[in-house]
């Protein structure tokens, strides 16, 4: 039903992929390659604003030239980009030429409200913004950006600064004259201290576990070992970590400039905010105007519930790129997917499963 009450009109098809970004154009690149048919054999939803995924609303400082890993979409290469300009802008100018290449016909935006089982016929009904898709199969492509995680600690409603989230960073200029605490030991965390010690009055630095550096090259073999560990989380149904938080972070030269200054002088976590900064349990304190949460994200699949793929441990089982509780579902850029590499081959493998599947399959009449 609508919101006036009557039956929304259900279109067809065969695959309903959700998501616009590296993954989700990955899969969808594969689907017509493979010889479906865009806006007829499937259809690209996504609830962004413009083309570029979780990158258009990356903050200004972030430039092309920072941006670590940025592997390009399979048939098409990012050339000639300036490492000056903000990675938001050349990396969406690319996702938007990519759509336009091959002729993807993205929705947006389009908000997916719920995946649930359909009318007894083996489909899956997509509830969104833009009416009701009726598929054989889904490819699960929404990332994490939307789902920004905020630990919670006693007193933190009590603070009287800014509190804001690695989402909402607006570059360091901001915190001009400031007390800043940095909350989080990824490369994030150490992005944001290193651009915004220059400008901040003071900056603080916790983490829950003392950070890793990793010396040397990250070689393939390193690579395919951190991979291998994420990927035995999402076997087992646990929330999956990212693959960074098991390689550590590179120990290149700004990263060892910033700690012969002092400003990734790292602290054990605190115990409770304060009105006017936070407290240890030993009764040391720090004030602060602003505390930094660079917490990371959690997958963003709360639209999948009334499949009830979840598991015990709170993640979803997948083998590979399916989920394990029902093969029509899909999660490309979720676990060890979650790399610009990692989700050209998920989304590569998931459309040969999908395919595989439905040519088993006799369709609906």
């Amino acid at each position: 039903m609508n919101d006036t009450g009557v039956r929304a009109e259900v279109r067809e098809v065969d695959v309903v992929v959700i998501g616009a970004g590296q993954a989700g154009l990955s899969s969808a690149y594969h689907l017509r390659r493979t010889g479906f048919v865009p806006e007829c054999d499937f259809v690209v939803l996504d609830h962004a604003p413009h083309p570029g995924g979780a990158w258009q609303f990356r903050w200004p400082s972030l430039t092309y030239g920072k941006v670590h890993g940025m592997h390009a979409l399979p048939g098409m290469e990012l050339t000639d980009a300036d490492p000056a300009r903000p990675s938001a802008q050349v990396i969406s100018e690319y996702f938007e030429a990519y759509e336009r290449a091959f002729d993807l016909k993205v929705r947006r935006p389009v908000d997916v409200r719920a995946v649930r089982e359909g009318d007894g016929d083996g489909r899956l009904l997509v509830e969104t913004s833009d009416g009701v898709w009726s598929t054989r199969a889904l490819i699960n492509a929404t990332g994490t950006w939307d789902r920004p995680f905020w630990p919670r600690y006693p007193g933190q409603e009590t603070f009287r600064g800014r509190q804001l989230h690695t989402a909402q960073y607006p570059g360091p200029e901001e915190f001009a004259g400031l007390r800043v605490i940095v909350v989080g030991g990824g490369a994030s965390g150490t992005q944001h201290l290193m651009e915004i010690a220059p400008y901040a009055a003071g900056t603080t630095w916790v983490t829950r576990r003392p950070p890793v550096f990793r010396e040397g090259p990250f070689t393939e073999e390193f690579g395919r070992e951190a991979v291998a560990l994420v990927e035995e989380r999402v076997r087992q149904g646990l929330p999956p970590k990212s693959v960074v938080s098991v390689t550590g972070l590179p120990l290149n030269d700004a990263i060892r400039q910033a700690l012969a200054d002092g400003v990734l002088d790292r602290r054990p976590m605190f115990d409770r905010i304060t009105p006017d900064g936070v407290e240890w349990a030993d009764g040391q304190r720090v004030e602060a105007d602003v505390i930094l949460w660079a917490t990371g994200f959690r997958a963003a699949i709360d639209h999948l519930a009334p499949l009830r793929l979840r598991e015990p441990g709170g993640g979803i089982r997948v083998e590979g790129t399916r989920a394990i509780a029902d093969p029509r579902v899909h999660l490309v850029g979720y676990g060890p997917s979650a790399s610009t590499i990692g989700a050209n081959r998920a989304g590569r493998a998931a459309v040969r499963d999908i395919r595989r599947l439905l040519d088993q399959e006799p369709a609906a009449v």
